[in-house]
Formats: C-alpha cells, sequence, structure tokens
C-alpha cells in the first residue's frame, strides 16, 4: 500500500541480500573454507541458520552464535570477502549511487553483518561510513575469527529495535530489506514503513508483512 510519509527524515537500508545479492557470511565461509572436506556441509548449515533466522523461525542472537564458529574465518579472509561482494552489488542499487551520494545524510545502513566487510563495500557506492551499524568481529591473537562483540546491539535478539531506540534517529523513517528483523522495526514501532526488497530473494513471511514489495530500487526516488 501507499504511505503518505515521504520524504522520509531517515532511510535505513539491510546489508545483506539488500545492498548485496547474496549473504555475507556463506561467502566468508565458501572462501575461508576452501579446501576443507567438510566446507559444503559447513557452507550449507550457515545457509539454513540464515534462513530461519530471516525468516523469523529463528532468534537472531541464536543464528549468529551458531554460525560464527562454523566459519573458519581469518582477518585475512575479509580482504578477499570484500572482493567478491565488491562484484555483487545489487544491480538496480548501483544504478543509484547518484541518489545513495546525495542523500547520504539520512541513509543508514543497520545490518546483522561486519563492519570489517560493510564498510569497504557501502562506502565506495557513496554511503557515509559514520551511517553504518553493524557488529563486529572478536578476533584471537593467531588472527582467527572467533566470535561477535555480544555487547553490540546487533547481535542480539531484536538488536535492530534496539539500536533504533538508542538512537533516536529524525522520524519518519523507512526500513528497506529482505528479512524478518527488518520488519520488526516497523511493529516496534522503530519505523513508520517497512518496504520488503525481493530483488534478491522473496520470502514469504517477511513480504506478507511489508507495507510495500520491492521488485528493485528502481523506484527509490520516489518513495522516499
Amino acid at each position: 500500500m501507499n504511505t503518505p510519509f515521504p520524504p522520509f527524515a531517515s532511510i535505513i537500508i539491510d546489508f545483506d541480500s539488500t545492498i548485496v545479492q547474496v549473504e555475507s557470511l556463506e561467502d566468508l565461509a565458501a572462501i575461508a573454507l576452501a579446501g576443507c572436506d567438510d566446507r559444503e556441509e559447513r557452507v550449507g548449515a550457515i545457509t539454513d541458520l540464515t534462513n530461519q533466522a530471516m525468516a523469523g523461525t529463528l532468534r537472531f542472537d541464536e543464528a549468529l552464535s551458531r554460525r560464527v564458529p562454523l566459519l573458519g574465518a581469518k582477518k585475512e579472509h575479509i580482504v578477499e570477502l570484500v572482493r567478491v561482494l565488491d562484484e555483487k552489488i545489487t544491480p538496480s542499487l548501483k544504478q543509484h549511487s547518484g541518489f545513495i551520494r546525495a542523500n547520504a545524510e539520512r541513509i543508514y545502513v543497520v545490518s546483522g553483518g561486519f563492519k570489517e566487510f560493510i564498510c569497504p563495500v557501502v562506502e565506495k557506492l557513496g554511503f557515509k561510513r559514520e551511517n553504518v551499524y553493524a557488529n563486529e568481529f572478536i578476533c584471537n591473537e593467531q588472527g582467527e575469527i572467533i566470535a561477535a562483540d555480544a555487547t553490540n546491539f546487533l547481535s542480539q535478539e531484536n538488536g535492530k529495535t534496539k539500536l533504533l531506540r538508542h538512537l533516536q534517529l529524525p522520524r519518519p523513517r523507512v526500513i528497506i530489506g529482505d528479512g524478518f528483523s527488518d520488519y520488526q522495526l516497523k511493529a516496534s514501532g522503530e519505523a513508520e514503513v517497512f518496504y520488503a526488497l525481493t530483488e534478491n530473494i522473496f520470502r514469504d513471511t517477511v513480504a506478507a508483512r511489508a507495507d510495500r514489495i520491492l521488485a528493485s530500487f528502481e523506484d527509490l526516488p520516489e518513495i522516499v
């Protein structure tokens, strides 16, 4: 349905399967586990956990805590992941980089992914680093990724909602994303409108709750 809100004071955009076409942790695992006998099994397990969390059938914090140990990743693998993600930007978003740059002050990236790879990718598109909110890795002395920082709101269940309550961004707010955690911002009252982007993946349980389904970012300048 159409909304009476535009222009929105705050435009909040998810990262995985929204700004990029993929779920980044799956690609990170594929890179880190290259040559491992159980690579397919572990990547498959990460995919399954991601899908459950995005559909709202598994708590996000549980899914995250179970996925990170499966990665087998080190800091050095993040460099390669950024190169991969640079090639997997959602096509319709690339076509609107001018809009992103012109409206960068009111656009925020809020993701359950990780700053270490999100910032290098989105900055090239015109997003402001200081407007990126995401998880952060914890590494051991050997540079191995062992956990997510549990003090970060975004590592927790309903993390996006907790973060938005803390930030107090200007209203009205719109959230654009593909997952249940994006819808939760609307359900909690922390966003006035939820647009479900389906260009990369269509999740029935998410689309059914959206104010509008976006087949692409083509209409972005008009609807925000």
